[in-house]
């Protein structure tokens, strides 16, 4: 796969987690005063970031061959595009008496901080779109 593809699918598999991550955060915020209602958050960098570390640990590592799938493997890389997006719920925190952990400002915070990062996303994809018609036109 070469560079230009692959940046183009994580730019756009991370413009699509953070339009998943906007979702949980409005939702958040939408329910900061239900009784016993516990914020989510996305988790989806730190598994990435493991898939291009375990690509680096094989291509760089030590090998053993296998004659059977029951076989021990080591240093298998974890293919990026099997990393998917988790929601995952806060129960460690509670910040109010009836048990809600949801704090309305850090979630606006939040939101505000996602819109950020979607245009940004969006402005890399159009360079990178526009490089490659500067190429094409030399």
């Amino acid at each position: 796969m070469n560079s230009f593809t692959r940046s183009i699918d994580l730019l756009q598999r991370e413009m699509d987690v953070t339009s998943l991550r906007y979702q949980v955060t409005a939702n958040n915020l939408a329910n900061s005063e239900v009784p016993n209602f516990k914020r989510s958050v996305v988790n989806f960098e730190s598994e990435l970031k493991r898939a291009f570390d375990s690509e680096e640990n094989a291509r760089t590592g030590f090998h053993l061959t296998t004659t059977n799938d029951k076989h021990i493997q080591i240093n298998v890389p974890y293919d990026y595009h099997d990393v998917q997006p988790r929601r995952v719920l806060d129960y460690t925190t509670s910040a109010k008496a009836n048990g809600n952990n949801v704090d309305a400002e850090t979630e606006a915070n939040n939101i505000l901080q996602i819109q950020m990062q979607y245009r940004m996303l969006s402005q890399l994809t159009s360079f990178e779109f526009e490089q490659v018609n500067i190429a094409m036109k030399k």
